[in-house]
């Protein structure tokens, strides 16, 4: 018989993914606990055979790295989000092994609550937890895990209990859920711990290919650079020092519990999706259509906040689930109360909507200049922009795409008196140029506000908007 060595399959044998010309070596720092505890990760994979149903996700820190090294399938979830990523897949992949491979800031600090939840649920999910004890890319700063006294780049002079409480013991906490099957805690302090490590990853990954439920294991690693020692030396203080705090060994084992029922998932064929998700098709002659004519308006509108900009995104989508049209309104906005920045995404559309984010919108409303700057080149072709000529003076738009200026806010100052109704002046424009939703429609909810003394005010702030648009009877985006 012969011992041949190599890279198990599941892990690349060349890092194509990498940037830069070397496409050999990992990003790992030398000693970094990570490089470990891949290669037990591949070479169980290869042994259960399960590499080509192995999804794994990886979220922020040093983790993200995973997805230049295993060849299986990869997910990369915001920070701490991995347990609510995987829950997704695993329910709508019921036959994919799915891995969570999380560092300790990820996993027990904004993820403390994600991590709980998926494992009181019991997912037949597979987390591996590394603990290093510090946040190790980002500098080096105190981690839930950071041990009591522990110097890091948020606390020089040592963690303080008083302060900064104590270090959070994850496997003490999950296994006093009565859901998670399989918690144990491991080690990469020497070759006995290694040892251990692996035979504790094949048994999580065997758990959920028996489909048992929810298994976690632990892992100390060291991060010699974060710690500022040797790579030997770090091995060290994770026995002298981490082993104190977080204690090794086996904290929840159900052997007992059942294999849980595979329900059969349907395999749909493109043009079923399709269907499912009432995505239409897109022809040239919609392509080519006025707005008035489109199927799907796609919005944008954007402006300081303050200025009304999501309640007037609001107002148009109501407007439209009142006509029984399918609609999606999706807001963003700054930390300001007033005066950053604020936007929102409206979809009506006489079809199911896919998604409320819009990539290019049919028609962008910038009620100041910088919005104009920034979401004026994702417009599409066949859009229009309409703009508050009262802010914005300098206008320059990408080639073939036309614009409408009404000053809004000079309409609501100089001919309502009210400043703050510019957002329903724009809201008139929008409707007399579009068509979007019903004039009378809109003067309904308007009439449903409950501020009764300004329903008066807003009714005429429309009125203005629609005049204003008189001169573009029925117009396309080559009329204009």
């Amino acid at each position: 018989m012969k011992n041949i060595l190599k890279k198990a399959d599941s892990f690349f044998d060349t890092f194509a993914r990498k940037d830069g010309p070397d496409k050999q070596s990992t990003h790992y720092c030398p000693g970094c606990g990570h490089g470990n505890i891949h290669k037990l990760i591949a070479e169980a994979l290869d042994d259960l055979d399960v590499a080509d149903r192995t999804i794994l996700i990886s979220p922020v820190g040093c983790s993200v790295f995973a997805y230049y090294y295993f060849h299986v399938g990869n997910v990369q979830s915001s920070h701490g989000r991995a347990p609510a990523v995987a829950t997704g897949i695993k329910r709508a992949l019921p036959h994919s092994i799915v891995i969570c491979y999380q560092g300790d800031g990820d996993l027990g600090a904004i993820g403390g609550n994600e991590i709980l939840q998926a494992a009181n649920r019991g997912e037949s999910i597979t987390v591996f937890f590394i603990n290093n004890a510090i946040y190790g890319m980002t500098g080096g700063q105190m981690a839930p895990t950071t041990l009591i006294d522990q110097r890091t780049t948020t606390t020089p002079y040592g963690r303080n209990a008083e302060n900064e409480g104590y270090p959070m013991l994850v496997c003490e906490l999950l296994s006093a859920l009565k859901a998670p099957v399989y918690i144990e805690r491991c080690t990469l302090q020497d070759t006995k711990g290694i040892m251990k490590t692996r035979k504790a990853i094949r048994r999580a990954l065997q758990n959920q290919v028996d489909n048992k439920g929810f298994s976690l294991v632990e892992i100390l690693a060291p991060c010699p650079v974060g710690w500022k020692l040797e790579p030997a030396d770090a091995r060290e203080w994770i026995a002298q020092e981490m082993v104190k705090v977080f204690s090794p060994g086996l904290y929840k084992d159900d052997k007992e519990a059942p294999a849980r029922p595979i329900k059969p998932h349907p395999v749909l064929s493109k043009e079923e999706i399709k269907e499912e998700l009432g995505f239409v098709e897109e022809t040239a002659a919609r392509a080519a259509a006025s707005l008035q004519g489109f199927g799907t308006h796609e919005l944008v509108i954007a402006g300081f906040g303050g200025q009304g900009v999501l309640f007037l995104g609001q107002l148009l989508a109501k407007s439209g689930m009142h006509e029984q049209k399918h609609v999606s309104w999706l807001p963003s906005y700054g930390p300001e109360m007033r005066g950053g920045t604020a936007n929102c995404h409206v979809v009506i559309s006489e079809h199911r909507i896919g998604a409320p984010f819009v990539a290019n919108p049919t028609l962008l409303v910038a009620m100041n200049q910088p919005s104009l700057e920034k979401f004026a080149p994702l417009v599409r072709p066949d859009g229009l922009i309409l703009y508050d000529s009262s802010f914005v003076k300098d206008v320059k738009l990408p080639e073939g795409i036309k614009a409408v200026p009404v000053p809004f806010s000079a309409i609501a100052n100089e001919k309502l008196g009210n400043a703050k109704v510019a957002n329903v002046v724009a809201a008139g424009a929008i409707i007399g140029l579009t068509g979007i939703v019903s004039a009378d429609t809109f003067r309904t909810l308007i009439g449903q506000l409950p501020k009764k003394h300004l329903i008066e005010v807003n009714l005429q702030a429309l009125d203005h908007g629609l005049e204003s648009m008189k001169q573009f009877s029925h117009p396309t985006a080559t009329k204009v």
